[in-house]
């Protein structure tokens, strides 16, 4: 079981070339206030930052392995960066086939993880 869970209603993928910056996200509402993580990477290449909720629940090479499946997202963190998540170990996106953006939001995390990104 996961340290943290997030059910995805939304995901999406923003490319942001003023910034410079691929954004992947998953959020239980549209709300500022609602829960989410984000992934976000160069649009060059190079290391992702991963962040729940906060960016100050963050850090960059953060992430040992991401498993998608039918069910969404099974997120396992780096043990030496827990701190910078809660102390979290793991986070479940709950991203069902009803998640509107869910299959652009996995194929572009695909292209963005390389090795990290395992289909279940």
């Amino acid at each position: 079981m996961a340290d943290i869970t997030i059910r995805a209603a939304y995901a999406s993928v923003v490319e942001d070339e003023e910034e410079g910056q691929l954004f992947v996200g998953f959020a239980e509402g549209e709300a500022e206030d609602e829960v989410y993580c984000l992934f976000r990477q160069p649009l060059t290449g190079g290391p992702v930052w991963f962040e729940v909720t906060d960016d100050s629940f963050g850090a960059e090479d953060a992430l040992e392995r991401v498993v998608a499946g039918p069910k969404g997202l099974e997120i396992t963190l780096k043990p030496a960066l827990a701190g910078r998540f809660g102390w979290a170990s793991s986070v479940a996106v709950k991203a069902g086939p009803v998640c509107e953006g869910r299959d652009e939001a996995f194929a572009a995390l695909a292209a963005m993880l390389g090795p990290v990104w395992q289909a279940a």
